[in-house]
């Protein structure tokens, strides 16, 4: 094994790698039909999985895919857009309209293949009439700050979008309709994932309203009134069949990374592939599990690997940017203090960890020594919720650029028993 630290970077590359949709799309490719293939997509990983699409397949097709700026993927027949994300912008609402006129043409004899990862959600922003672009973004701010699931938030902007929770799905008509999807979710819930443009929607407009009031959420006038009425799009139409195909997850991300730590020799420990919480909890929690190891040989005994993954949530009220992973991460630092032989990473598959282009960082048992002999006080950062400017200060955060794709957030802590 090489360095602790390097040795949980290598973790980190074999999950991302088990994801890339050169991997995992060509296996699900449709049957070519009779009329058309058409192509929609959008997500982190949908310009990459398009280009996968693009070079297995043999006839026509054409199509529209929406990324994130940085995310794009050279791509010949399929359009790529790119567009903001986490708040949408001009971009990514012309896409949506553009691509809800793309498929309104579709007859049974075509083919409507959906990509659609982490991240489709802001891409595609579609609002109900007489909410405008700004009020979506305004909605979406305080949604991602407001300590709220990704499933509730998403839930949310279902019922204010004419392309979302299934929306799209009606709008392609008679056609068959296969949707290929990238979990970023944790239990990889289909509707959560981009917000199910091609997925039925199970929840209602009182759920939606619920979230908005226990999380304080301020809405235009029309907006409310919508929820209120129950005159929402996911209620209206009927949706067709529809194929789908979870074709990557956490779950197998995790798997491939505990199959590298096996190969080295090193027992590991897949936790759970969908924690949730608030980051700075699970932090404490994460560390109280390691310290037991560590100190008592318990449940696990050392030399070990634990693995996790799933999404939880950061509240900001500090004067940093937020970022789920370094808050978990400097949350950990500090709960495991003093104790030897504790390494740990976390980041997220996508290469953004919050609204930061940093993937996350890594903590070794120098990590708060190293802080305060700069000046630097842990525990104030993470009230501040500056974990970004904290591991940045000290060299340690994880930089991967656009990894084209997205599978969520990794965990890994090492316990070497020294």
């Amino acid at each position: 094994m090489n360095s602790p630290t390097v040795f949980l970077q290598r973790l980190f590359e074999a999950a991302i790698g088990s994801a890339q949709p050169a991997v995992c799309v060509p296996p699900y490719l449709p049957e070519r039909p009779a009329g058309r293939l058409v192509v929609v997509g959008a997500g982190k990983a949908s310009a990459a999985m398009a280009r996968a699409v693009e070079r297995n397949w043999r006839g026509p097709l054409e199509g529209l895919v929406v990324t994130r700026y940085g995310h794009a993927a050279a791509c010949d027949r399929i359009e790529i857009v790119e567009a903001a994300h986490p708040v949408p912008d001009q971009n990514g609402l012309e896409a949506a309209s553009r691509m809800l006129e793309l498929v309104a043409g579709l007859t049974e004899n075509d083919t409507l293949l959906g990509l659609f990862s982490g991240g489709g959600s802001a891409l595609l922003p579609a609002p109900i009439q007489g909410v405008t672009l700004a009020d979506k973004q305004d909605i979406n701010r305080q949604l991602l700050t407001c300590g709220a699931t990704i499933a509730e938030l998403n839930c949310v902007r279902r019922h204010f979008s004419r392309i979302k929770g299934g929306g799209l799905a009606r709008a392609a008509g008679p056609a068959k309709i296969v949707n290929l999807l990238i979990s970023d979710v944790p239990g990889d819930n289909p509707l959560d994932i981009a917000s199910g443009p091609l997925v039925a929607d199970t929840t209602s407009a009182t759920d939606a309203l619920d979230v908005i009031n226990r999380f304080g959420i301020r809405l235009p006038a029309v907006a409310r009134a919508s929820l209120e009425d129950g005159n929402t799009p996911t209620d209206q139409g009927a949706m067709p069949a529809v194929e789908t195909h979870v074709i990557a997850s956490p779950q197998q991300s995790l798997a491939a990374a505990a199959e590298l730590c096996r190969s080295q020799g090193i027992p590991v420990h897949i936790l759970s592939d969908r924690i949730e919480g608030e980051a700075k909890d699970v932090g404490v929690v994460m560390a109280g599990l390691a310290r037991q190891i560590a100190c008592r040989s318990e449940p696990f005994v050392p030399p070990c690997v634990l693995l996790s993954g799933g999404e939880t949530t950061v509240t900001v009220k500090g004067t940093g940017k937020g970022g789920r992973n370094v808050a978990f991460l400097l949350s950990f630092s500090l709960a495991i203090e003093g104790v030897d032989g504790v390494y740990a990473l976390a980041g997220d598959t996508d290469g953004i960890d919050g609204l930061e282009a940093i993937a996350g960082a890594t903590c070794d048992p120098t990590t708060l020594a190293r802080a305060r002999q700069i000046g630097i006080n842990p525990r104030t950062s993470l009230g501040n919720d500056d974990g970004h400017g904290f591991f940045h200060a000290l060299g340690d955060s994880i930089v991967t650029g656009p990894p084209r794709t997205n599978v969520n957030d990794f965990r890994a802590i090492l316990v070497t028993g020294k």
